[in-house]
């Protein structure tokens, strides 16, 4: 298990330099206009492409850039590790800016995955126990539309229904737990309900799907046959072995969450990853743009990680030699 472990944070490592390299080609190779103009954002001085071209190494050859964005990646630059540029828009480090930011989307991300688990699952496995029932198909209609319904409407609907009418939640914006706990809860329960109703719809179709599947397994006929409880029988070992397609989803979706809920974040107005490339798309702020897409795709080949090796922990039926 060990030696596989170790040979997967290698490969992430590999991954994570493709990465890099698909990125730093996007971004300075492919542009027809000169990268320094780009970065330097809408009307740059030639004082501010000087200092572009510098902070970046235009200049030099490429391979020289390309290493010298891998160095700075990795080790650090001038504003610290991991070295992230310089945003010519704020004129500030990328990387504190995205410090700051990831804190809130990373608060959005975890609540929201935690309630689409507490309600997704359990109305998965009431499904599955009672198919065809009339439980059932009430839980997979409400899912589909779940699946169906776009955010930026399911948000909207939720500011005008419990904000705008009911006055039962807070409006938009973020606001720190520092504040008061409470006051936290109420700004952030709204947008974790609607970024988890899409997503516990998803999540309550696969944990149906392989349970219905886990509970004709021989293993589970055997439990059965032992004269075990039946909810012995569907927690230890249905769910367990249902579990693995959910684990796979929650590692993917809680990895590119952690890029940024571009829609909820912006339909709420909370200062996280998503919004912040949304307003530096419009900024034209190139090295933030840079930044975003690195640190997303950073999550979501360590979700891809994480997920491998909770499979042996989940299903005895997986062993990794």
């Amino acid at each position: 298990m060990m030696r596989y472990i170790v040979r997967r944070v290698l490969w992430m490592i590999v991954v994570v330099l493709l990465i890099t390299l698909f990125t730093y080609v996007i971004f300075f190779v492919m542009p027809p206009v000169n990268p320094a103009v780009a970065f330097a954002g809408r009307a740059p001085t030639k004082q501010l492409i000087a200092e572009v071209t510098r902070l970046f190494g235009l200049n030099k050859p490429v391979w020289e850039q390309y290493v010298l964005f891998v160095k700075h990646l990795f080790l650090g630059d001038r504003w610290g590790w991991p070295g992230l540029g310089f945003s010519f828009t704020t004129r500030s480090s990328v990387r504190s800016i995205i410090g700051s930011r990831l804190i809130v989307t990373a608060q959005l991300a975890i609540g929201a995955a935690l309630v689409w688990l507490a309600i997704g699952i359990p109305i998965g496995i009431l499904s599955a126990l009672k198919p065809r029932s009339l439980t059932d198909r009430v839980t997979m209609g409400i899912a589909l539309f779940g699946v169906s319904a776009p955010a930026f409407w399911l948000g909207l609907m939720a500011l005008w229904l419990f904000w705008f009418k009911l006055h039962v939640a807070a409006g938009s914006g973020y606001v720190s737990i520092g504040v008061g706990f409470f006051t936290w809860l109420n700004h952030m329960l709204m947008p974790w309900f609607v970024l988890a109703f899409l997503f516990a719809a998803f999540y309550a179709r696969i944990s149906r799907a392989g349970l219905i599947e886990a509970m004709n397994e021989d293993f589970v006929r055997t439990a059965r046959a032992k004269g075990l409880p039946e909810w012995q029988v569907v927690v230890k070992h249905g769910l367990r072995a249902s579990l693995t397609p959910v684990v796979t989803m929650l590692g993917m979706d809680l990895g590119g969450l952690l890029g940024g809920a571009v829609i909820t974040e912006t339909v709420f107005n909370l200062q996280g990853i998503g919004l912040y490339a949304v307003q530096s798309i419009g900024n034209g702020d190139l090295p933030a743009i840079l930044a975003v897409t690195l640190v997303a795709s950073f999550f979501v080949t360590l979700g891809n990680l994480l997920v491998d090796i909770l499979y042996a922990f989940l299903d005895p039926r997986i062993r990794y030699s």
